[in-house]
């Protein structure tokens, strides 16, 4: 074990990227155009009754244009969807470019190739410093298992199985 580090937001973003975690896509159509950001902390929460959740930063730009809408889709990427969780992830630019997307009558939108849609609905804003925990019901979903998901793991997007 290492020395212990002086905590601060740098080193616990170090050490929090010892971690391994999915990463989602949570987006939805607002006035006819795709709207969406990249997560990297996804967690299911509850079977009964089926609630799911992510954190997002509360300087999100893009938060704000998706927090009221009556559904989400959230799409748990692929190992092909290194590229897309960068591009999902960025400032500016086409979040979407090189990605075919679905959108449900609901206004949710999911990203094709993906392991797992949830159609789902916000059910609580919890504010957490820095941060906004969303739970959201899951009203809907649809499972590809042969897809296998791309892990972020100490600032890099990683696979599961080797190529």
């Amino acid at each position: 074990m290492n020395a212990t580090n002086k905590l601060t937001p740098s080193s616990l973003r170090d050490a929090f990227g010892h971690f391994p975690t999915g990463v989602v896509a949570i987006a939805a159509e607002v006035s006819g155009v795709r709207v969406g950001l990249a997560a990297s902390t996804f967690v299911p929460v509850s079977l009964d009754p089926p609630l799911v959740s992510f954190c997002v930063q509360n300087t999100s730009e893009t938060w704000p244009k998706l927090k009221d809408l009556p559904m989400l889709g959230i799409s748990v990427l692929g190992e092909a969807h290194d590229e897309a969780a960068r591009t999902l992830a960025a400032k500016t630019g086409d979040r979407f470019a090189g990605l075919e997307t679905v959108s449900n009558d609901s206004g949710a939108v999911f990203i094709k190739g993906t392991g797992l849609w949830l159609e789902s609905a916000i059910e609580q804003l919890v504010v957490a410093g820095d941060h906004t925990i969303v739970v959201l019901r899951v009203t809907e979903l649809t499972v590809d298992a042969e897809i296998a998901p791309i892990v972020f793991h100490r600032s890099a997007f990683r696979r599961l199985t080797p190529h």
